[in-house]
């Protein structure tokens, strides 16, 4: 590994140094799944009166249900104690607007295309929020009784609004 990840590792033998996670379950405790963005601006177990083991968390480029994120929850409702899901996009994000707009601001900083990639970007947070519940509640992968909600996080705030549909 490169020194540049020196950081990290010195950050992580402190950290198991004074480890008190072990002999948590891997389930869910809450029967909760969380996704959310993958914006530093958010901490998913703080803003919903979390601890470590309480839910799963899973994080993307704009809190937006792919495939991926359909198959983690099918594992996580079978497997791993999920009841509930919360999905949580956010104000201001960098995935609203128009898709070719951020991938002409990813070339021009990379030198990357990534037009071949679908972004999953929304000028409208909570359009894409409905769409996106209504795509885990008829993934035919999960069990029946699994509860879907999803609110909308201003980072300006800290608060959520809730969005139903």
């Amino acid at each position: 590994m490169s020194d540049a990840f020196d950081d990290l590792l010195a950050a992580n033998t402190a950290y198991a140094d004074g480890f008190s996670l072990q002999g948590l379950e891997p389930v869910a405790a809450r029967g909760l799944a969380v996704l959310t963005c993958m914006d530093s601006r958010i901490e998913p177990l703080a803003m919903l009166g979390l601890k470590p083991g309480d839910a799963k968390i899973l994080r993307n480029a704009g809190a937006r249900v792919t495939d991926d994120v359909l198959r983690t929850l099918a594992l996580g409702a079978a497997l791993l104690g999920v009841t509930r899901v919360l999905v949580v996009p956010h104000t201001r994000c960098r995935m609203t607007g128009e898709e070719r707009d951020l991938h002409a601001a990813i070339a021009e900083r990379t030198g990357v295309d990534t037009r071949s990639l679908d972004l999953r970007t929304s000028s409208d947070v909570r359009a894409a929020l409905l769409l996106d519940l209504q795509r885990i509640r008829s993934w035919p992968y999960l069990p029946e009784g699994v509860e879907v909600a999803g609110a909308v996080y201003d980072v300006d705030t800290g608060r959520l609004e809730p969005v139903e549909g």
